[in-house]
């Protein structure tokens, strides 16, 4: 759930200026003390919920410049959405967006091992490629193998993570936005200040299993009432080695071998400096950011024919310049961004067995996106936007073909919002130009995506009940790799079209005068079936860094996803959170009936899984324990015992505490990962770390 925001503004505790408009005062002086006394009124709730939610508020505080208070509000969402936002993702025994995002409903991540092991996510079994990830508005690129690793991203600098099937309801957004099949967002932590302050810093430690440390410092700074600007800088290590057993049975059920070793070659060393600024206008904001992720880090690979070590390095330097302007006029309204990005990746195999590869690539990409809103009537909006993307990828591999690709995007979209009905729909236009720049060779490929949303609140007492449905038709281009890379690629692979069908429904209900012990309850279902045609799948190859491509042909994908959270206030001081969520997913290969894996489910896909976490604060302490269980799959087309992977499941338990000294807070939280020291591996040949520890201290200033 979203948090509400209000935020009142004073010089006093005797005077008052609310941030809300309000309506002319009634005349006559018997009237004015009634308003006046209602004022007063409301100010005292709103100081009187402040101390009570303020973490670090001092007893004594007399002088009130600035409060701000939260609290849970029905979102109005029209598509299926979930987020983590604010204290939530504190919570979770997470040190990336990869493993937050692991309690989500109808995604899998497919996850290499080690700290520094790649991570990508796959929404609903549609592939990784159909799921773009935004990041504080602006969406990732990688046209090499459109792999954003969510690995890199830490949860030092994030505030919200959300997932949406579909695309936003907000039809203000960027054009690519209304292409995708799904789309991550994550939003970092904006400025905030509290009375006359201007200065904010938070610093945290890190340290635990696989010789990890991790240091972030978050600063942030108003430089005038308008203006504030943050600086987030992180540092990463990690020898990467841990235990692991690797069990493989042969089709009659016995063993074909049973290991334990150290995993090896799985080193990390990286550094992310982020730098924003954030501005105020008068009719809308802007943003601007600086971001840059630095690593060197060991490829361990496949444990396969008794090799455990890996002579695989692969060092990477991603950096991107972006900026966002926002603005509102009466019924117009529009939004600009603007992004350059170089990732520079240098690769290593090193291992003697093998030929020798040392190899170098540079991407660039210039990206520009322009949308326009505008409010024909107070309940029916339109929208238009346009997006131009180009992108190059040089390296200096023998008769490498120099790729360039010139995309263009322009969606059109409508909303209409009848208070108990809302209806969205948009069509966006794909335009791409592709050329080989050594050959001379030019492919032109255009597509039209069209897409319908609706939704309904069937009680008229309340909002607190919603079914939702949607059709949506998506387009993805494949990479550079899938048509070019060397002895890999294949220029004539076919794009990905996928046909999504979601019909679901969802119940929130808030704490309320008749249940002041209920925080929050929210119930949600969502069934859907996803028709694929000419899926790609990549999947690794021996070495972790190159790929198998494989046009499967046509997928049936036909799921659904349950969630539930329940929030009870026991006690004054005891507030208890039970989330789950249960996903089911059938996604089958349908394309040749004369084949031998016709009808068998697609690899790495299991039919069942879920997750469960607890939370319990009582004062200042914090318990945290979540469950993950996968079921079976299959990690190869065909459903054979030999390509059989055995369900996993890990639980994880972390218990905090919050301090303050003086106007200092410090938090220490010990976690325990993987508490039942469960043996398995995401992806083949990949074992996962067995039970491990991780000590964080964070410090608020």
């Amino acid at each position: 759930m979203r948090l509400g925001r209000l935020t009142v503004f004073g010089t006093s505790q005797k005077t008052c200026r609310y941030g809300l408009n309000y309506l002319p005062s009634p005349a006559g002086s018997r009237a004015r003390n009634f308003v006046r006394k209602k004022k007063l009124k409301l100010l005292a709730i709103v100081v009187f919920s402040a101390m009570r939610v303020g973490a670090f508020e001092s007893a004594d505080t007399t002088y009130l410049n600035e409060v701000s208070v939260t609290a849970d509000v029905v979102r109005n969402d029209v598509v299926p959405v979930q987020s983590l936002t604010g204290d939530e993702l504190q919570k979770l025994n997470s040190l990336t967006v990869a493993d937050a995002m692991r309690y989500f409903s109808g995604l899998q991540i497919k996850d290499y091992g080690g700290v520094g092991g790649l991570k990508t996510v796959n929404v609903r079994s549609m592939g990784t490629h159909h799921t773009s990830v935004v990041y504080d508005g602006v969406e990732l690129g990688n046209a090499q193998n459109g792999q954003i690793d969510l690995g890199q991203f830490s949860l030092d600098n994030i505030e919200e993570i959300s997932l949406h099937n579909g695309q936003k309801s907000n039809i203000l957004q960027p054009a690519k936005d209304f292409g995708s099949a799904a789309s991550v967002y994550m939003q970092t932590k904006r400025p905030h200040f509290l009375g006359n302050k201007k200065f904010n810093f938070r610093g945290a430690l890190k340290t635990g299993s696989f010789d990890l440390l991790n240091v972030a410092a978050l600063a942030e700074m108003k430089f005038s009432p308008r203006v504030s600007g943050s600086l987030s800088v992180e540092g990463l290590t990690s020898s990467g080695k841990y235990k692991f057993r690797l069990r493989r049975f042969a089709p009659d059920g016995s063993t074909v071998y049973d290991t334990t070793a150290v995993r090896q070659n799985g080193d990390i060393n990286a550094v992310r400096v982020e730098a924003n600024v954030y501005g105020r206008l008068a009719v809308g904001a802007w943003t601007a950011k600086v971001y840059n992720y630095s690593s060197k880090r060991g490829l361990p690979g496949a444990v396969v024919n008794n090799v455990w070590h890996r002579g695989e390095r692969q060092s990477d330097c991603n950096t991107f310049v972006q900026g966002s302007w926002q603005a509102e006029y009466g019924r117009f309204a529009s939004l600009c961004n603007l992004k350059y990005a170089y990732y520079a990746t240098h690769y290593v195999n090193n291992d003697p067995r093998v030929v020798r590869i040392d190899n170098r690539y540079r991407q660039h990409e210039v990206y520009a996106s322009m949308a326009h809103r505008y409010k024909i009537l107070t309940a029916w909006e339109v929208s238009l936007s346009y997006d131009f993307q180009y992108n190059s990828l040089w390296s200096d591999m023998r008769d490498f073909v120099m790729p360039r690709r010139i995309s263009n995007f322009v969606a059109m979209a409508t909303s209409v919002d009848l208070t108990r009905l809302k209806f969205m729909a948009s069509a966006t236009g794909i335009f791409i130009h592709d050329k080989d720049t050594r050959h001379g060779v030019s492919k032109h490929r255009k597509a039209l995506t069209p897409a319908f949303y609706a939704s309904v609140y069937p009680l008229r007492a309340n909002r607190e009940l919603s079914v939702r449905a949607f059709v949506k038709q998506s387009y993805r281009m494949p990479t550079f790799n899938d048509l070019f890379y060397t002895d890999v690629g294949n220029a004539q692979l076919q794009p990905e079209r996928v046909t999504q069908y979601n019909v679901g429904a969802i119940y929130e209900r808030t704490s309320s005068r008749m249940n002041p012990w209920l925080a929050a309850v929210r119930l949600s279902a969502d069934f859907y079936l996803n028709m694929v045609t000419d899926k790609i799948i990549a999947y690794p190859k021996g070495q972790l860094f190159r790929w198998t491509m494989l046009n499967l042909g046509k997928v049936d994908i036909r799921g659904a996803d349950i969630s539930a959270l329940v929030s009870v206030n026991a006690t004054s001081d005891l507030v208890l959170t039970l989330r789950g969520q249960y996903t089911y997913q059938r996604a089958i290969d349908v394309t040749d009936p004369s084949a031998s894996y016709y009808r068998h489910q697609i690899p790495y896909i299991p039919r069942h899984s879920g997750s469960v976490v607890f939370n319990m604060a009582y004062q200042r302490w914090a318990l945290n324990m979540s469950y993950i269980r996968v079921g079976s799959r299959y990690n190869k087309q065909e459903n054979i015992k030999y390509n059989y992977m055995a369900p996993w499941q890990t639980m994880d338990v972390s218990l905090g505490r919050d301090f303050t000294f003086g106007k200092v807070g410090l938090r220490a939280l010990l976690e325990v990962n993987n508490v039942l020291n469960q043996d398995y591996a995401v992806i083949v040949n990949y074992p996962m770390p067995g039970r491990n520890y991780r000590l964080t201290l964070t410090v608020d200033l």
